[in-house]
């Protein structure tokens, strides 16, 4: 099984939960595609495009239940990027977790696989 990692609003998500799937938040929206981050990418992605912000999840994703619609797309440093073409259904999700921020203002984060 391979996860990957999906950080939004608790707000976005709890609409997700309401709709059966997530469509993504403002920046999926304009770039045609859902961002995720594998557990190695998380951490620098929380601080580049999250930083100080408080009312997170970690959305986790078991990428075995997903279509091909998921692409590896290089992206920042020529890494490669989990990016998915279509709505996300949250019944691939297999956990949601609160992202605190520590008394540094960064993010906390859970040991991830």
């Amino acid at each position: 099984m391979t996860l990957i990692y999906k950080i939004c609003t608790a707000e976005e998500w709890r609409d997700a939960e309401r709709l059966g799937r997530f469509i993504g938040s403002a920046v999926d929206k304009a770039d045609g595609f859902i961002h995720f981050s594998t557990a190695e990418q998380a951490g620098e992605t929380a601080r580049k495009h999250f930083a100080g912000q408080s009312d997170l999840v970690l959305v986790t994703v078991d990428t075995e239940k997903l279509t091909d619609a998921l692409k590896w797309e290089e992206s920042r440093g020529g890494a490669l990027f989990p990016h998915l073409y279509e709505p996300l259904d949250v019944s691939a999700v297999a956990e949601v977790r609160s992202l605190r921020l520590g008394e540094d203002e960064a993010h906390v984060f859970p040991t991830l696989l």
